[in-house]
């Protein structure tokens, strides 16, 4: 069970209120229903939930009844426009959030009696001549088969408890639900981070998300936060870009741009500036700490979107369409590359490095310091090798573009030929166990504690299984996944032989790690289906997870490392 806060319970309700007085007249949205009769729906209680059908089913056949549209003899509609597009805003006409909120409950709900009854309504809508909006996606990932997500008929009990929490459940959860474990962890940080009592108004903590994700041209975030930045009250015209926000959330704009791409550049006068006294637009420690830890955990949820292939929700803009079904999908990943591999290679590649592993663990002879030193500088400098085949650029939308400044700036190898490079970061000196998370304790104090109960979570996570043999202690390859990550951002951990990185990682896996890490938008099904071959995708979200953790860590050690020095 999802434990979260005792106001857990209001979360889920106070949205949907607070959703009746987020869409001003001075905005481009549609007028909407007024949500609060339907805040029920989110509630553990069948006759509650059955109570606020009844007012939901009332209220779209009201509609219905009032505007039904005119026929042609054959019985289709007379012109393709959308019934809420035929309709002037307040005309009376079904609202085209109202449609998309029943497409949603419809597609993601984990309450049986909402998801068929909203089915229900939608089918009876498209009989009145009501154009319906048609899900995009097949499931929640792109690159996962959606009988491979869930099985028919089962719901894990933390799917409705993180339903009845926010309101919804979206893509991520349910991806993330395939180890309910580390998505328990990761449930109650978020709340914490956004819902919780803290430094930062409750506005500025969405609009920090969606700053973060625009970074990677993450639409979905941005999308996501950018309604809930409305529900919590936030000035609409914020959403014009960064240039509209307030001066004090433009000057986070440096900080976010380094750790998005180059977080070893950060140094403590990027905090002295940000904390001057005087200065316009000045942060409090306490505010900084705050925002730190929200744009690190976007710019690594960005990678888990991307490297899972997460599509979008039902009611983003690319989630749907005002079309008649198609008769078969045409959204299938399988028709993007990779192919099929022969059973007996992929059983060839999962035996071989199973040898790897136990050949690794009998080894007696350790290495000594300075050659571990120089295993180290040789994974670091075999690095710069492994980069994503695909080097075009990506135009995002306005939508997403517009809180982004400095488009150009991305990553760039820590370690470069030819040039000066930074000092290696050795973990020993600054760690997450001995600093970071003392630090983070100090000044913002339970996010240490629950971060470090992620970290743990996800590093320490296994099933003991490996494809399709039980009974493996999987620890070694957990430990050069997490150890690859962070020394492709410069971080050196000196009791730690990277011999085993190169033994354990294939090069398609380095190349996948490396580009969901650092150009996460240039992801695609072909690196996803490209490495382990014959594992589970439950054991390659696994990967995603490792990633996300082992990411954020990274940026948070260089930033906590210059708060620090600043302090001192």
């Amino acid at each position: 069970m999802l434990k979260m806060s005792p106001v857990t319970n209001s979360v889920a309700a106070s949205e949907w209120n607070r959703a009746a007085e987020s869409s001003p007249a001075d905005t481009d949205s549609e007028p909407v229903c007024d949500w609060r009769k339907f805040g029920s729906l989110c509630s553990r209680d069948e006759k509650e939930r059955a109570a606020a059908l009844g007012v939901l089913s009332g209220t779209v056949l009201a509609f219905l009844d009032r505007v039904a549209p005119a026929r042609a003899e054959n019985g289709a509609v007379k012109d393709g426009t959308p019934q809420w597009e035929r309709e002037s805003p307040g005309g009376g006409g079904i609202d085209k959030a109202m449609l998309l909120l029943l497409l949603r409950l419809s597609r993601n709900c984990p309450f049986r009696d909402i998801s068929e009854k909203t089915s229900q309504l939608l089918q009876t809508a498209q009989e009145r001549g009501v154009q319906i909006p048609q899900a995009l996606g097949q499931g929640p990932s792109f690159f996962i088969p959606v009988e491979e997500m869930v099985e028919e008929g089962v719901v894990q009990p933390i799917l409705r408890e993180a339903f009845v929490s926010l309101g919804r459940l979206d893509h991520v959860t349910m991806v993330m639900g395939l180890h309910t474990e580390y998505l328990a962890c990761f449930l109650r940080t978020q709340h914490s981070l956004l819902q919780l009592d803290g430094p930062l108004p409750y506005p500025w903590r969405h609009f920090i998300a969606i700053m973060a994700s625009a970074r990677h041209q993450c639409s979905y975030l941005v999308q996501l936060h950018t309604a809930e930045f409305l529900q919590v009250g936030g000035d609409p015209q914020w959403l014009g870009g960064l240039s509209c926000a307030p001066q004090k959330l433009r000057n986070l704009n440096e900080l976010n741009k380094l750790l998005a791409h180059r977080p070893w550049l950060i140094t403590k006068e990027h905090i002295e500036v940000l904390l001057k006294p005087g200065g316009e637009g000045c942060w409090s420690l306490a505010e900084l700490i705050h925002a730190v830890v929200l744009l690190t955990h976007y710019h690594s949820l960005s990678s888990f979107v991307f490297g899972c292939g997460v599509n979008p929700e039902p009611d983003h803009e690319e989630g749907h369409a005002f079309r008649p079904p198609s008769p078969c999908p045409t959204d299938s990943p399988r028709g993007e590359g990779g192919g099929s591999v022969p059973r007996a290679e992929a059983l060839c590649e999962v035996e071989a490095l199973m040898r790897k592993m136990k050949l690794l663990q009998e080894q007696e002879e350790e290495a000594s310091q300075e050659e571990m030193a120089v295993r180290f500088e040789r994974e670091k400098r075999e690095s710069l090798l492994v980069t994503p085949t695909d080097d075009s650029k990506r135009l995002p939308p306005a939508s997403v573009s517009r809180f982004v400044e400095d488009p150009d700036f991305g990553y760039e190898d820590f370690t470069r030929r030819g040039e000066q490079t930074p000092p290696t970061f050795r973990a020993q000196d600054y760690s997450w166990e001995d600093h970071g998370y003392s630090l983070m304790n100090r000044l913002y104090p339970d996010v240490g504690q629950l971060l470090d109960e992620k970290f743990q979570t996800v590093y320490n996570l296994t099933y003991n299984t490996m494809a399709m043999h039980s009974g493996v202690d999987t620890k070694m390859l957990r430990k050069a996944v997490w150890n690859y990550i962070h020394c492709v951002f410069g971080i050196r951990f000196d009791d730690y032989d990277y011999g085993d990185v190169n033994h354990l990682l294939e090069r398609s896996l380095k190349v996948y790690i490396k580009t969901v890490a650092c150009y996460p938008e240039k992801t695609s099904y072909r690196m996803y289906n490209a490495f382990w071959r014959h594992f589970r995708h439950s054991e390659k979200v696994h990967v995603n997870l490792l990633l996300l953790e082992a990411r954020m860590q990274a940026a948070l050690l260089y930033a906590l490392r210059a708060i620090t020095r600043y302090m001192t």
